[in-house]
């Protein structure tokens, strides 16, 4: 960034602002910078985004609807990962309307390499150690072997769970005994795998890798 010779107040505004769109998938309102940097005035975050944009350290975009970071300095497409929030019935997992943002982490920090991030609702995993808001890293494909944490489709529903698969019964497991196991009847249910969980991301903490047996 020393190219771009910007102050250290403008270093830390640009820091704060690749931040919020790593994790949030949209850049931070004036008052958002403000109050992250302890600024007395939203004027003063002001300042320093316009100074920002002057630099081309950062991109307006069309029509004055937010900010962006210029193209050289993004995290490769490599580095980040969608975050997938609720799933809209019967839509693919990665639709657009399915992606909240784009975290910036390296899909190769987890084995098998990581395809997206998908936000947990509820407390169904808790004995597993997935908390309602981890997100989970999770590996596409259609299939997992017995005993494997999957992330499965019934019929228009997306779920966590254990996968059991004995003599033809298939059966998906919660971690925490006030839920009862789903039985999964192919004459009745759209039955579907979408990936197998390889870890999770709990936020304000370091990524944990899934580890078998």
């Amino acid at each position: 960034m020393d190219d771009l010779r910007l102050t250290a107040a403008q270093q830390r505004v640009l820091d704060c602002i690749r931040f919020h769109l790593e994790h949030h998938g949209r850049a931070p309102t004036l008052r958002e910078i403000a109050e992250n940097l302890g600024l007395a005035r939203h004027s003063s975050a002001q300042d320093h985004v316009e100074a920002l944009v002057r630099k081309g350290a950062l991109e307006r975009l069309p029509n004055h609807r937010g900010l962006r970071l210029p193209h050289r300095l993004r995290a490769p497409a490599a580095t980040q990962l969608p975050l997938v929030g609720r799933v809209a019935a019967g839509s693919p997992i990665l639709a657009t309307e399915n992606i909240e943002a784009q975290h910036g982490v390296d899909p190769a920090l987890f084995h098998p390499r990581a395809d997206y991030l998908l936000r947990v609702v509820g407390l169904s995993m808790r004995d597993a150690g997935i908390l309602d808001g981890d997100l989970i890293a999770v590996h596409r494909t259609p299939s997992a072997e017995h005993g494997r944490i999957v992330v499965a489709r019934l019929d228009d529903e997306v779920t966590v769970k254990q996968l059991e698969h004995r003599g033809g019964r298939v059966r998906l497991l919660p971690a925490n005994p006030d839920f009862a196991p789903i039985e999964v009847d192919p004459q009745r249910h759209a039955f579907a795998i979408e990936g197998i969980y390889v870890g999770l991301i709990r936020p304000d903490s370091s990524p944990r890798l899934q580890r078998q047996g």
